[in-house]
């Protein structure tokens, strides 16, 4: 579709899928004009792996703003919040502590 999209949409993303632990998540960019920056919502990834969570967490938030960083709680094995460097709020969360 390149030579059929405006010079200006050469980076933009048609569709785009992400693997994460076997979940699948897809997305793509909206046409000019019609971008609305997220509000009132998070994607949550729950996960069972402390390593996992860890590399996850890593990776999607680079270049972004950590707001909690990826830590045990008294819920939790692991969990954090950040926004990525497109702006799309995260949650990780990692198991269930043991009682």
């Amino acid at each position: 579709m390149a030579d059929q999209a405006p010079p200006e949409w050469g980076k933009k993303i048609a569709h785009a899928t992400l693997d994460v632990g076997g979940q699948i998540l897809q997305g793509g960019d909206v046409v000019p004009g019609q971008y609305e920056e997220p509000r009132g919502m998070n994607i949550t990834l729950s996960m069972k792996d402390p390593l996992e969570a860890e590399r996850i967490f890593n990776g999607l938030s680079e270049g972004g703003k950590v707001q909690m960083p990826l830590q045990q709680t008294f819920w939790a094995l692991r969990f954090g919040t950040f926004v990525d460097r497109f702006g799309i709020p995260w949650i990780i969360n990692c198991g269930e502590q043991s009682q």
